[in-house]
């Protein structure tokens, strides 16, 4: 595995998924080979199922990883549980490759002392992501999770009910209307690193806005996005 040498730079690297380049993303085994390396943070993704639990996972069906197609939405939590997911070489011969929860997910970043890098995928009701947030919180490690979303009513809602959370709201792009956006909910910036440029990265700090880039998989692009001074960096493998 390529290791990013920082240097005098503070930029903290998150495991995106998990160490998603050496194991299944998402998955406990991901989790734990993140954990074991010096990674700042974990980042995974839940999403709800059919009975109203919750379940890591980044797509919408389980194809791409499972092969058999199952919509999370529209599956129970327990068939979800039992489904073995592909290693990386595409087979089936490991039965610990299967979805995550929340509370095994919580309790890797806490065993190896790990910042939880949430994200919320879909639009949630109020009462889903206090859900998930007493989750975290009754496993005492609400003060170590940044929440992240493409969905910006999440993310108020998420500042209404947690002034004082790091939150970061995750875009491609660099719209005129971001940075006032930002700006007025208090959220950080969780950005697809192609779309920065030094005088954005300078633009946020400046407004008292810390950066996160996905997904930076080569040591050239890291480096260049360490140059900018972006506070995160989130890699499939670059530690």
């Amino acid at each position: 595995m390529d290791t990013l040498h920082l240097n005098d730079s503070n930029v903290k690297m998150v495991a995106h998924r998990g160490l998603s380049g050496l194991e299944t993303e998402n998955t406990c085994a991901a989790f734990v080979a993140a954990g074991n390396r010096s990674y700042y943070g974990i980042e995974t993704d839940i999403r709800r199922t059919a009975d109203g639990k919750f379940i890591l996972f980044h797509d919408n069906d389980t194809k791409r990883v499972g092969m058999d197609e199952l919509v999370i939405e529209k599956t129970t939590f327990d068939t979800l549980r039992a489904l073995r997911l592909c290693d990386k070489d595409g087979t089936k011969t490991r039965k610990d490759l299967g979805l995550a929860t929340l509370e095994e997910y919580i309790s890797i970043c806490r065993k190896y002392d790990k910042v939880s890098v949430l994200e919320i995928k879909g639009a949630y009701k109020p009462a889903e992501l206090e859900q998930v947030v007493n989750t975290i919180r009754e496993m005492g490690w609400l003060e170590k999770t940044v929440f992240i979303a493409f969905d910006l009513t999440n993310m108020i809602c998420l500042r209404e009910m947690l002034p004082d959370q790091k939150l970061q709201f995750l875009i491609g792009s660099y719209p005129d209307w971001l940075l006032d956006t930002l700006k007025k909910y208090h959220l950080d910036l969780d950005i697809q690193y192609k779309a920065l440029t030094a005088e954005r990265v300078k633009e946020l700090h400046d407004a008292g806005i810390e950066v996160n880039v996905w997904t930076v998989d080569s040591l050239e692009d890291a480096q260049r996005m360490v140059e900018y001074g972006v506070d995160y960096i989130t890699s499939n493998i670059i530690e």
